[in-house]
């Protein structure tokens, strides 16, 4: 009877039981030991089960999209020789193929990254059993994950760090490695990591590190960017002492590692010694450099491209673009520090009401095709962003009379016709002659004299109404309009319409629209040398014989102290360059011009002394002839002198 029920206790015929645990027949710890019957059962029941979960991942896991964050890129804009000089957008990205990475940083990221990468299947089982690991510790789950799962993670999964997209990564990785070529993922990678500074991709790197695009990289350099991969914030030698030392021990181990597996030789190792010592971090080329100057160049660069492509802000918006212009970055600096170094010296806010909320814009056009060499657009475009050089509203006076005379010349009128006051027009240009001038304008016809402004290269909007203060000057083109119709004075009577980008491509791919303007004659040759002549007349007359590099004299136009506008102005030019200054003076939420009377003292003429002064200090360093000579002796005099 005790043997019928102990059978129906177990279950089973003959009193075994279906698994035999606790085992029977054992005794104590012995008992509670699984056989190796019991143990491999376990495992080949366990591996099962995760063959059977891992299946159901693989098959339902399938490749994302690209997060949006992983392809946007900034807009980069270029100085005329090429060089970088800010990047604009959220991301700091600009995707390059590549073909445009040299061999040797390649070479440098997988050896310090996944020196298998070229044969591995794109992932490591181990670097996944030490993150699941690290989790169950409390600690980050990363760790050894190849160069393919670094690309996923960075192109289609979230940054968290849990065992889901650990797990996720890990399967993606399979697919994308099976779907792409190491190439392409080893660009895309390449494209999508962080190396600090703002930068994200290689090309942002080069930039940010070393001032030059990826392309231009050598094998110490791009050690180096190897070496940001393991944590910018750790290995930027320029942060502090205790990076720079871990940098270079890092640099110097990626080298020596290339070595260690086949991809650089002993040879080529040995020459790089010296460690390739990064620039100073520079925010001019990264997310916060919209700044200074910086800030007025965009703002024009993007308008023209608006105007001429018709790409949108929306567009711009998705970034990617590579914009270059006409800008020189050394007359960019030049003129800024003129400007401020005149303001500087000769005003004084603190002592003198009359110096205070005084502005300058200022232009600097090449004559022969119109292209914008520089500008001074405000103090700091983060704080004053309205742009001085590419603005109307401040009336052009006495510098419009040209426009006049070479209206008058053009209809016929010879340059040795007495006027009022027994003057010449030319002879009035360089004394001031208000009453010669409106004269001149009312016989010539203020229609006639707008259309020759506007063919000039001044804008129709920015004509002031037809009356008899017309020819004095009410009209209010900007710095950047009025350098170039100047110019037109200096190219035979040849108009060009100012243009600052020579190109914008993206993916490779060039944007239409940026071809250059056609040129137009506005006058006839013999009218613009008839006002070149004058205008040097008024050159000597104001800063004494100024003579260009190539030894021509300097032709200048400039608001007199007979002009009554609130505003001063001084635009010279050699063959090669226009340039002009504008100064005057405002307050804040007050859009009227305030009086320019006694600005930077009582020897300032309304401001005119200071313009005069900006355009020689920035000019004499790029275009004027070291030794030219002046009335009052030396250049400098010159310059500075007052009449």
């Amino acid at each position: 009877m005790r043997r019928i029920v102990g059978s129906a206790r177990r279950g089973r015929p003959g009193g075994r039981r279906f698994v035999d645990y606790p085992r029977s027949g054992r005794k104590g710890v012995r008992r509670w030991l699984p056989s190796w019957r019991q143990w491999l059962s376990a495992c080949l029941l366990g591996g099962g089960g995760l063959a059977g979960l891992f299946t159901y991942v693989y098959v339902t896991v399938d490749i994302p999209d690209e997060n949006d964050a992983a392809s946007r890129e900034a807009n980069v804009y270029y100085w005329s020789d090429g060089t970088q000089m800010v990047s604009i957008g959220d991301v700091n990205r600009q995707i390059v193929e590549l073909k445009d990475v040299p061999k040797s940083v390649r070479n440098a990221v997988i050896a310090a990254e996944n020196a298998t990468f070229y044969s591995d299947s794109g992932v490591s089982p181990q670097g996944l059993g030490r993150a699941l690991v690290n989790m169950v510790k409390g600690q980050e789950t990363q760790g050894g994950s190849t160069i393919t799962q670094q690309y996923v993670k960075n192109t289609y999964l979230s940054q968290d760090q849990t065992v889901t997209r650990k797990v996720k990564e890990f399967v993606i990785s399979l697919k994308v490695d099976q779907r792409k070529t190491k190439d392409e993922i080893l660009q895309g990678y390449l494209n999508s990591s962080w190396f600090g500074r703002g930068a994200y991709g290689v090309e942002a790197a080069a930039h940010a590190y070393y001032g030059i695009p990826a392309r231009e990289l050598n094998a110490s350099q791009g050690a180096l960017l190897a070496a940001l991969l393991k944590g910018a914030e750790m290995y930027d030698p320029s942060t502090s002492a205790a990076n720079h030392r871990r940098a270079k021990a890092r640099w110097a181990w990626i080298l020596d590692r290339q070595v260690a597996v086949g991809r650089m030789s002993a040879k080529e190792r040995a020459r790089y010694k010296e460690f390739p010592e990064p620039l100073k971090e520079s925010r001019s080329t990264s997310l916060s450099g919209h700044y200074g100057q910086t800030g007025y160049l965009v703002d024009v660069a993007t308008k023209y491209v608006r105007q001429r492509t018709g790409l949108t802000d929306k567009d711009l918006a998705l970034g990617g673009y590579e914009i270059h212009t006409t800008f020189d970055k050394r007359r960019v600096l030049q003129l800024a520090r003129s400007v401020k170094g005149v303001l500087s010296r000769d005003l004084d806010p603190k002592r003198r009401a009359q110096d205070k909320g005084v502005q300058v814009g200022a232009a600097s056009v090449r004559t022969r095709d119109g292209a914008v060499l520089a500008l001074y657009g405000g103090a700091d475009a983060t704080r004053h962003f309205s742009n001085n050089a590419d603005t109307t509203g401040v009336p052009a006076g006495s510098t419009f009379k040209p426009f006049v005379l070479a209206s008058a010349l053009q209809d016929g009128m010879r340059p040795d016709e007495k006027g009022p006051g027994g003057m010449t027009p030319v002879e009035a240009l360089v004394e001031g002659g208000n009453a010669t001038y409106q004269k001149l304008g009312a016989e010539v016809g203020q229609r006639r004299v707008r259309d020759v402004a506007v063919g000039a290269g001044m804008l129709e909007q920015s004509m002031a109404r037809t009356d008899k203060s017309f020819p004095l000057g009410t009209s209010t083109p900007s710095a950047v309009r009025l350098a170039s119709a100047y110019g037109t004075f200096a190219r035979d009577g040849l108009q060009h319409d100012p243009y600052s980008v020579t190109s914008v491509t993206k993916d490779g791919e060039p944007v239409e629209g940026l071809e250059p303007a056609r040129t137009r004659r506005a006058l006839d040759a013999r009218v613009a040398h008839q006002v070149d002549a004058a205008l040097r007349d008024v050159a000597v007359d104001t800063v004494g014989r100024v003579v260009s590099k190539t030894g021509r004299p300097v032709a200048a136009g400039r608001t007199s102290d007979q002009d009554r506008f609130r505003a001063s102005w001084f635009i010279g030019y050699t063959p090669e360059v226009s340039t002009s200054v504008t100064l005057f003076r405002m307050r804040p939420r007050d859009p009227l011009l305030q009086p320019l009377s006694g600005v930077g003292g009582s020897k300032s003429r309304h401001g005119n002394a200071l313009t005069e002064r900006i355009w020689r200090d920035a000019l004499s360093g790029v275009d004027l002839a070291p030794g030219g000579k002046s009335k009052v002796g030396s250049p400098k005099a010159a310059a500075l002198g007052d009449r």
